[in-house]
């Protein structure tokens, strides 16, 4: 996207996607609903063994902004967003949003991401910018997600402060934009995965502060593969993205001695 010009966002499809989030979901989507009415909301659910994806089922019977996709199978959070993205995309919404279902993410702080769409194509609810800020976090969770974003801006030379951030709306057209064919990643790496594709593609990334609240119901689903997946592919991505440097600047000195 080469033009400063964005169309305004008029339709937005939240996304929310569940695991055993039956005691959390009613309320993020009652906050949702409040926030931004005008907003339609998405469950995608993976067959949730508590019975979340019924429950979102009678709250889409009696609500029609609030809509339920039904996965088979869990198969992680990247496959489930990517599924909300094509389900959005074929009913030409301008703009989706990722939002957890726990209540980290606090619905009453959407309208400030989706003022920011006006001037970006992707815009991240950052943790770790001027601003944000995260409660009920131990110290040890603080420093692994800090450090992991320092590495990742770091070997990646992005500019983004918080890229494994999953509070985020991006414009439908921007996911047209950097292609989602070939991303295989889950969890943080999702997050980042993405976000290294819309910057190489030239798109705005705008970070917004926002305050990140632990879920005070449920379990956590972040485990040790969630993070080794993370480390592996960045790495991978960042000594690729290093390696083009370097290449980079030896034909930069040859094409100067021949000159």
């Amino acid at each position: 996207m080469t033009s400063t010009y964005r169309e305004p966002v008029t339709r937005v499809a939240v996304l929310i996607p569940t695991y055993n989030e039956r005691e959390s979901l009613p309320g993020v989507i009652s906050r949702v609903r409040a926030s931004v009415p005008a907003a339609d909301v998405v469950v995608l659910d993976d067959s949730s063994p508590d019975g979340t994806g019924r429950l979102a089922d009678e709250i889409a019977a009696g609500d029609p902004q609030v809509h339920v996709m039904h996965r088979a199978e869990k198969q992680g959070l990247g496959r489930a967003y990517l599924a909300g993205f094509e389900w959005a995309m074929q009913r030409d919404y301008d703009a989706v949003v990722e939002m957890d279902a726990d209540g980290s993410h606090q619905p009453e702080q959407l309208p400030l991401l989706l003022a920011a769409l006006a001037d970006a194509d992707l815009v991240i609810g950052s943790r770790w910018i001027r601003g944000g800020r995260v409660r009920n976090w131990p110290f040890r969770r603080k420093v692994l997600s800090v450090g992991a974003n320092i590495y990742t801006k770091v070997l990646l030379g992005m500019h983004v402060n918080d890229a494994t951030a999953g509070y985020r709306a991006y414009r439908t057209i921007a996911l047209k934009t950097i292609g989602l064919d070939g991303v295989e990643s889950q969890g943080y790496c999702f997050q980042v995965d993405l976000t290294v594709r819309a910057v190489r593609a030239g798109l705005t990334v705008v970070e917004v502060p926002i305050t990140f609240v632990e879920r005070e119901i449920g379990v956590s689903k972040m485990g040790r593969d969630i993070i080794r997946e993370a480390l592996t592919n960045v790495t991978f991505w960042g000594l690729e993205h290093r390696g083009r440097q370097v290449r980079h600047l030896v034909h930069s000195i040859r094409d100067r001695k021949r000159n």
